[in-house]
């Protein structure tokens, strides 16, 4: 998996050059660090603390959940580092390190929005069925497939990287290690590279997203036909709403930085379109997901009157 180049190290050029911005974007992205910490955090604890919660939907939202802050602090701490620091390096072996964690946990967490999709459509259209589907041992299995698929899906970017050659600059345009910008620092053919970034990753992000929809669709079809409360499809269709917000933060920015032509896109525009999907959609999916949610309101309450 070692590159044959002299290449030891790279260095991250960021989101900007400007210094004067630096603190203040250290302080901004700190701050939004710990609010996914605390809030996809409170919800891993509340998870797995309340046994009122031991559900499929509440077993998917703690895999979520704890996706978000590995997720999150895969790039948030080097970046914060390198605010406050003139030496923005990092080691080769870093770099395909966090190339391969960046793109395990982003395909995983990929995966796991559609079983979630799923799972609300058979609790909702299903329901005497639910137990039988959505079974602890099907939830388990569905998580860890997920979770391997997730790591190999990596595992080959991280290894087919690796094994380029770096004969030029060692300066990557962007705030952490990611594919595109590293293909466009190697010397040779990179066709099979791109071909494998379009075509692997494109599938996987296409085939997640039309499966959420296509849950999220038959749900309000059959709420459309078979609920005869207004508030009832309302609320419904609100809850929806929010979710799809979180697919198409999530899956937007995916398919303009991996399915768009390379040309079609500078580095510039695409580092600040990854941060839409690895700073603030992590930060959001505990409010989205939770904001109605009486359960685990009431779970958190809960857990504050006891440590009190």
């Amino acid at each position: 998996m070692l590159n044959q180049t002299s290449i030891t190290e790279f260095f991250l050029l960021g989101m900007t050059d400007i210094q004067v911005l630096q603190p203040v974007l250290f302080v901004v992205f700190l701050t939004i660090y710990f609010l996914n910490l605390a809030g996809n955090g409170a919800i891993l604890i509340v998870v797995i603390s309340d046994p009122r919660l031991h559900s499929p939907m509440y077993f998917f939202l703690g895999n979520l959940s704890c996706l978000d802050i590995c997720y999150s602090t895969v790039t948030l701490p080097k970046m914060l580092e390198n605010f406050l620091s003139t030496h923005k390096a990092i080691s080769f072996l870093g770099c395909i390190s966090q190339l391969h964690f960046f793109h395990f946990l982003g395909s995983t967490e990929a995966m796991l929005v559609p079983v979630m999709a799923f799972d609300r459509f058979v609790a909702i259209c299903k329901p005497l069925r639910y137990t039988l589907i959505m079974s602890h041992q099907v939830c388990t299995q569905t998580a860890v497939t997920i979770w391997i698929t997730g790591f190999f899906h990596a595992l080959l970017h991280s290894v087919m990287t690796s094994r380029l050659n770096f004969c030029g600059s060692n300066h990557i345009h962007h705030f952490f290690c990611d594919v595109k910008p590293l293909l466009n620092l190697a010397c040779g053919n990179t066709e099979l590279n791109q071909w494998l970034l379009n075509n692997v990753t494109g599938t996987f992000a296409m085939g997640s997203f039309f499966l959420t929809l296509l849950s999220y669709f038959y749900i309000i079809i059959y709420l459309f036909f078979k609920t005869h409360s207004c508030s009832m499809l309302h609320k419904a269709l609100s809850t929806c709403a929010s979710h799809f917000m979180v697919v198409v933060l999530l899956f937007g920015p995916v398919f303009f930085i991996y399915i768009h032509p390379a040309s079609g896109s500078s580095m510039d525009q695409e580092g600040i379109i990854a941060i839409m999907y690895s700073v603030v959609t992590p930060v959001l999916n505990p409010l989205i997901y939770t904001l109605r949610n009486k359960e685990v309101k009431e779970a958190l309450r809960r857990v504050i009157r006891r440590k009190l």
